[in-house]
């Protein structure tokens, strides 16, 4: 799954840090999310869209391999 969660964060000129403290997850969670290492849950991502204000396709899409 590919993800443009560090080009939305950039955006908003946040760290990973202040993004998981937000959707309640720890730093190395954001991390292992945007370096392609964990698929966040349906619950997780809803609410990194909800703070990006993006759709959730946009944050996150399948990849053919997937």
């Amino acid at each position: 799954m590919k993800n443009n969660l560090k080009v939305e964060r950039a955006k908003k000129d946040i760290t990973q840090a202040k993004l998981a403290e937000i959707i309640d997850v720890s730093r190395q969670t954001v991390n292992a999310i945007e370096k392609g290492r964990y698929v966040p849950s349906t619950v997780l991502a809803l609410k990194m869209s909800e703070y990006f204000g993006v759709p959730v396709n946009e944050l996150f899409t399948l990849e053919k391999e997937d």
